[in-house]
């Protein structure tokens, strides 16, 4: 494989895309990476080979194309990764003014595994189970009984101009005022908000790759711990055996989204057991590196796979890996102090000396140095009413 190029969009904070980059480096990968900001953090991994300055793709996605294309012009990129949303989707949307191959699936396609409201019904019909998932109208405010999650319905749409990215949250109930912001909030950034029956139960994650109508490489993991608390992202995770049943059923969902390449079902798992999907995610996630530790080889069968190359054949991976955003662990810790704060540190400080990091690596420490760095030079305070991809706990890095 030696020889061949792929360049990364993405944020500069992106830690998913961080443990991408490394792990298409150590596949033989020439990689670039391109980020608003001209690298950031993941542009300061030594397996990143050079940097580019490309725009998130918003309006009309001209200067993003353009930028997109320019790299790939001066690094002789074969082929573009996005690490995000709206990076996925709009490489999806503008393949034909960017010269190399687009990793991501039809603009159809990638589309309706973005539309929530849609992912829930299509996982119904084939037999997953998924919480009850309706568009916010006026009536559907009305009638909603008991607690409610508010989430928009896609982060991202062809046109999308505004850089706000809305996370979703959990109300009481939907007449709380507050809930009634947040509807107002997703609808002043031009999308489309939903209500969500909320889902007591555990993160978890089936990971794998879609080749042949087939989901190979398969990875399944559950969530240690989240941040923000309590319904975040993996701060710590650890790998468990396979669900066969599970497997199959979220494989004909892909085959009826039309699906190939790279992909992350998220499920809460409540007392009953029973998984409900609430995510799809096609694109480097935030515990990439945990699946590259687990399962390695994957990004590398992915870019081999878009290519038209061979795909080596990929068993699942083992149970017991461990995962460790430290710095998201660490803030969780402080806030809910599981058996006092001195306790959940300690406990949080061990199970990190002995897991796969989000971030640092003795043998590739720039990206933490420039979080380091970075962190004492001042800057403006972010909107404490929006969650953009650079401050999402998603997105964001952390030193340990």
């Amino acid at each position: 494989m030696t020889g061949r190029r792929a360049l990364v969009v993405t944020l500069g904070r992106a830690r998913g895309a961080l443990a991408a980059v490394r792990a298409l480096d150590v596949a033989g990968w020439r990689v670039g990476v391109g980020t608003p900001d001209g690298g950031g953090m993941v542009g300061a991994s030594r397996a990143c080979r050079a940097t580019h300055v490309v725009p998130r793709p918003r309006g009309d996605g001209r200067d993003f194309a353009g930028a997109v294309a320019e790299a790939v012009r001066t690094g002789g990129y074969d082929v573009v990764f996005g690490g995000g949303d709206d990076w996925m989707a709009a490489l999806s949307h503008l393949r034909a003014d960017i010269p190399a191959v687009v990793a991501h699936p039809a603009p159809d396609v990638v589309d309706r595994a973005l539309d929530k409201a849609g992912l829930v019904e299509r996982a119904r019909a084939v037999g997953l189970a998924a919480p009850r998932t309706v568009e916010a109208t006026p009536e559907a405010l009305e009638a909603w009984q008991g607690p409610v999650v508010v989430k928009c319905r896609s982060h991202w749409r062809p046109g999308q101009r505004k850089l706000l990215r809305v996370e979703a949250r959990w109300f009481a109930s939907a007449h709380d005022p507050a809930a009634r912001e947040r509807l107002d909030l997703i609808r002043d950034s031009g999308l489309e908000a939903v209500l969500q029956e909320p889902v007591d139960g555990g993160l978890g994650a089936l990971i794998g790759l879609v080749h042949g109508g087939r989901l190979t490489g398969r990875l399944q993991q559950r969530a240690r711990s989240l941040w923000p608390t309590p319904s975040g992202v993996s701060a710590s995770a650890v790998t468990v055996p396979v669900d066969a049943d599970l497997a199959a059923r979220a494989e004909r969902l892909l085959v009826d989204l039309g699906w190939t390449g790279l992909v992350e079902l998220q499920f809460l798992t409540g007392p009953d057991g029973v998984p409900h999907l609430i995510d799809l995610n096609g694109r480097f996630y935030g515990s990439m590196a945990l699946t590259d530790a687990a399962r390695p080889g994957l990004a590398d069968a992915w870019g081999r796979q878009v290519l038209g190359l061979d795909v080596p054949d990929l068993p699942d991976a083992p149970a017991g890996v461990r995962f460790s955003w430290g710095a998201g662990d660490l803030r969780r810790a402080s806030v809910e102090r599981r058996g006092g704060l001195v306790s959940d540190v300690a406990r949080t400080l061990a199970w990190s000396a002995t897991a796969q990091r989000s971030v640092w690596s003795l043998r590739d420490p720039g990206p933490t140095w420039h979080l380091v760095t970075g962190r004492l030079r001042p800057g403006p305070a972010p909107d404490p009413r929006t969650v953009g991809d650079e401050v999402d706990p998603a997105a964001e890095g952390a030193c340990a």
